[in-house]
């Protein structure tokens, strides 16, 4: 069966080559930019990838439209930070040179950070949406960010056993970057909700601690830390941003000052 591999991508110049190199044995691949300012959508194209300017109005709607731009049966899903493996990619061409048991699979990611593969910290196995699927069998939610999906097949979801690359930073400004951005997003999703800056402060000591301490970060030393951390500052300042958004705080304004004694002033 031909498969389609689509990749989203926004001024990712310095990740798209690794991740369109990791999936040249697919029958085609779409790269879906949101009129990216830097080289993404040049070098993806010499690279073979056909690129599609979706305008970004949040994450769900992206992909879902990514999708209605691939032409092949089966769709692979690929983020800028995720790498096929050669295991994952034998895995699904054996997959489908087979009558598939599911119409959609998870694929279990293994994480890099700080130079190392984290083991712990929620991060591993990690899943996010189904990534290979039957086209048609799946639909995207429409939310901003961290969009969940509709399932419209009856089969049941599958799960594939190898596992592809993940590395979600390269740096450390990646992962300020990648906090504030976020945030900015998760704040819309709370637009129906009063929030308090006790809340946010609550929310972001609890996911501190559920990475930290119960999903056993503390055991990937200090990219655990780092982990947990980037986590609450990125749940803090998503209540933060939206209790800004309702209290519409007024900057303070005077008049303009001119030399004492103009005859303005009078």
């Amino acid at each position: 069966m031909s498969l389609s591999v689509y990749i989203i991508a926004y001024n990712e110049a310095k990740k798209i080559a690794d991740t369109i190199n990791s999936v040249l044995w697919a029958d085609e691949i779409i790269v879906a930019d949101s009129a990216s300012t830097d080289e993404t959508a040049r070098i993806a194209e010499a690279l073979g990838a056909r690129v599609v300017q979706i305008p970004f109005h949040g994450f769900g709607h992206l992909r879902n439209e990514a999708i209605k731009a691939c032409t092949h049966e089966w769709i692979f899903s690929l983020d800028t930070d995720e790498q096929c493996t050669p295991e994952v990619r034998d895995e699904i061409l054996s997959t489908l040179a087979e009558s598939p048991a599911h119409d959609a699979y998870l694929v279990p990611r293994r994480n890099y950070f700080m130079g190392r593969w984290i083991r712990h910290s929620g991060w591993y196995p990690n899943f996010r949406q189904p990534q290979l699927f039957r086209k048609g069998a799946m639909k995207y939610v429409e939310s901003p960010v961290h969009e969940g999906y509709e399932l419209l097949s009856h089969k049941p979801v599958g799960r594939l056993e190898q596992a592809i690359w993940q590395i979600p930073f390269r740096d450390f400004e990646e992962v300020v970057k990648k906090a504030n951005r976020y945030s900015s997003l998760g704040a819309c999703k709370l637009a129906d909700r009063r929030v308090s800056m006790g809340a946010a402060l609550g929310h972001g000591i609890w996911s501190f601690l559920k990475h930290y301490v119960a999903k056993r970060g503390f055991l990937d030393g200090w990219p655990g830390f780092v982990i947990a951390f980037g986590n609450f500052e990125g749940t803090f300042y998503r209540y933060a941003k939206r209790f800004e958004q309702q209290e519409q705080w007024l900057l303070p304004k005077q008049a303009a000052l001119r030399r004492p004694g103009d005859v303005s002033d009078k």
